[in-house]
């Protein structure tokens, strides 16, 4: 078994396009209590920075060492693997893939890294396979591992191409997924209208919408006033809102909840409410 060395948390580096969010949030907070009580019982993956030998940069571990600077602790357990970067992009990735809960963008950005450097890899292992077909079949493979279909694995590399405010949305639960594959095929500059004509008209794109909006943009029909117009089209789910802030209810919720999973769970309790006003009716 591969021994495990001691390395200062000055030391550590982040990977270098990193995707996977390490927020201050009550996970974060469970997690560096942990490590405060009980240290870092999952030493965490590192390998040799490059152009600096004194250094490490993190494959596994990013949100332990975090928390462990949080807690106070200047030095950490690690295994040292000196891997390609290539090699270490794959790790960071599938490292990271069993975690609960991932949010669209992680798993978007996830997917993008590890599909570049398997086709890195591809590219130096195999350069007389064409390059079309290389990209389906490492597609493939990262939808095996993550017991996904090839083209699932292309629509989240699709969100990519969105907006960071369109993005925020989709891990917020405010915009589908199916949209935001639909609204990533939209150049920069029409996402910036889309963005300013979804607050004016205090909405969001339908799946529908969406799909008008991309297929305009194909025929070079797309311009301001009909993502405005398409945008202010009522529709049924939208014609009334009871909107509540956040911040009024959020200590009810884990930080890491979405707005479907708040909904979820609003409604759930809204039930219960509702069973015991029946049966306190039908005591009368």
């Amino acid at each position: 078994m591969k021994n495990t060395i001691i390395i200062a948390l000055k030391d550590l580096v982040p990977f270098k396009g990193h995707p996977y969010k390490v927020e201050d949030n009550a996970d974060m907070e469970t997690l560096t209590e942990s490590i405060r009580e009980n240290g870092i019982l999952n030493p965490l993956i590192v390998r040799p920075a490059e152009n600096d030998p004194f250094r490490y940069e993190i494959i596994s571990g990013h949100r332990r060492a975090h928390a462990a600077r949080l807690a106070g602790i200047e030095q950490v357990p690690a295994f040292v693997y000196p891997i390609s970067r290539d090699e270490a992009a794959v790790l960071v990735v599938d490292s990271n893939l069993h975690r609960e809960h991932i949010l669209p963008s992680e798993k978007a950005f996830a997917y993008k890294l590890k599909m570049e450097a398997l086709k890195w890899q591809g590219r130096r292992t195999d350069l007389t396979s064409s390059q079309v077909a290389t990209r389906l079949d490492t597609a493939a493979e990262i939808g095996a591992a993550s017991n996904e279909s090839r083209d699932q694995v292309f629509r989240y590399i699709r969100l990519t191409n969105l907006r960071p405010e369109l993005l925020s949305m989709m891990d917020e639960g405010k915009i589908a997924f199916s949209v935001g594959v639909e609204l990533s095929y939209l150049p920069i500059d029409a996402q910036y209208e889309l963005l300013d004509a979804m607050a004016r008209n205090d909405c969001t794109p339908s799946y529908a919408q969406a799909v008008r909006l991309h297929k305009a943009y194909n025929a070079c029909k797309l311009d301001c006033l009909m993502i405005e117009r398409t945008l202010a089209e009522p529709k049924p789910n939208q014609q009334e809102h009871i909107r509540l802030k956040r911040e009024t209810f959020g200590r009810f919720f884990p930080d890491h909840y979405t707005a479907a999973d708040i909904e979820q769970d609003i409604l759930k309790g809204l039930e219960l409410l509702k069973r015991q006003r029946d049966r306190s009716r039908d005591a009368r």
